[in-house]
């Protein structure tokens, strides 16, 4: 069964393209950038407050889809600097503290909207 999943709480989709998709067990939640779901505005701010504001709208989409970051297991974390590693680290490792799913982190030249942070997830519905 594949299901698309959509929530007011969380940035609305910049493309064509769903917050996240339902199929086989499995929850695929796209790559969210630091948008505030109220306003629609990028967030100014510090790498940490990006990426709290980033895994804060991912959190919404898990709930919407009926799983949370326990069920989560694989991120991949997009930065246009490495040099931001440890603060954005810091704040995931928050998110994260008792369960460690797989990751990969990487650098990119450019991001949607020139943000300097992107994370998508994948979770488990079991």
């Amino acid at each position: 069964m594949l299901a698309t999943i959509h929530t007011d709480k969380a940035p609305q989709a910049i493309g064509p393209y769903s917050q996240a998709v339902k199929c086989n067990g499995f929850v695929f939640v796209s790559g969210q950038i630091p948008i505030n779901p109220a306003t629609g505005e990028l967030l100014a701010g510090t790498a940490g407050e990006k990426t709290k504001l980033v895994l804060e709208n991912i959190g919404r989409i898990l709930e919407e889809a009926g799983t949370s970051f326990d069920k989560v297991v694989k991120t991949t974390i997009y930065l246009t600097d490495l040099n931001e590693f440890d603060e954005v680290n810091k704040i995931y490792g928050e998110f994260f503290s008792s369960h460690k799913p797989a990751r990969a982190t990487v650098q990119v030249a450019r991001l949607p909207k020139d943000v300097s942070v992107e994370i998508d997830a994948i979770a488990s519905l079991e």
